[in-house]
């Protein structure tokens, strides 16, 4: 039985946290080229302000188990209790090229584990390959995140096949030609599809569109929505307590 909705988003490790609307879990990115050291700060700075951090854990931007075992300690001792293992959308740095590998070092134990989810395929792998990770991982993993998409059946196919609970991936309010720009960059081909067919007018090429229509397709498979913000964290903060969700 689906309760109530929970809400979750993404910060940078630069985020201005007087921003953030009052969501509990919030997710601190490690792009290509960040340093760890910076996204264990942002956990202790969330958990002071009363936060649950879950901070990201690319393996391809890990150097080796000596620098993960780091990256998970100093998480651990502020607090974070919970984390999000991914591939990372880049070359290996160092010995790592799949989430798998750093899941099966154990130095997660005791951290509740999110692993990503790609209903709409990936630009980093192949279906096949994509099928096969998700069957190595699953083990390991307490939820899936999933890519953020816009074509509800492709998310209610995807959720159905799921052992463990699915958050699913959507974005703040937005200017569909924003969204191409990002659904372009991520690769997600249906959700390209699904804003080129549904908004042909240019008029609806300039009003925002919130995700309140996906939201209600789902509601009734899931009760997680992963928010990615984009940036536009003010319009997301408006849009979670203009509706209630907050």
């Amino acid at each position: 039985m689906i309760g109530k909705m929970n809400f979750s988003l993404e910060v940078g490790p630069h985020t201005d946290l007087d921003t953030l609307p009052p969501v509990k879990d919030v997710y601190i990115t490690m792009l290509p080229g960040g340093d760890y050291k910076e996204t264990s700060e942002k956990a202790d700075a969330l958990v002071k302000k009363g936060f649950n951090p879950v901070p990201h854990f690319p393996a391809r931007s890990i150097n080796d188990e000596a620098q993960l075992k780091d990256y998970i300690s100093r998480c651990k001792d502020v607090g974070t209790k919970q984390a999000l293992v991914i591939g990372g959308s880049r070359d290996p740095i160092g010995k790592f090229d799949s989430s798998i590998q750093i899941l099966e070092t154990g130095f997660f134990d005791g951290i509740k584990i999110g692993i990503a989810g790609h209903p709409e395929g990936s630009q980093d792998m192949s279906d096949t390959k994509l099928e096969k990770a998700m069957v190595d991982k699953k083990p390991y993993a307490d939820y899936i995140v999933t890519q953020w998409l816009l074509d509800s059946q492709t998310i209610v196919d995807f959720i159905s096949k799921q052992s463990v609970p699915v958050h699913v991936g959507i974005t703040g309010p937005m200017k569909i030609t924003s969204l191409i720009k990002f659904a372009n960059i991520v690769g997600a081909k249906n959700s390209i599809n699904f804003l080129k067919s549904n908004f042909s007018k240019a008029l609806d090429l300039l009003k925002p569109k919130d995700p309140n229509e996906l939201i209600g397709k789902v509601k009734e498979f899931t009760d997680n929505f992963h928010i990615y913000t984009f940036g536009g964290l003010k319009e997301t903060n408006k849009w979670l307590k203009e509706n209630g969700y907050v």
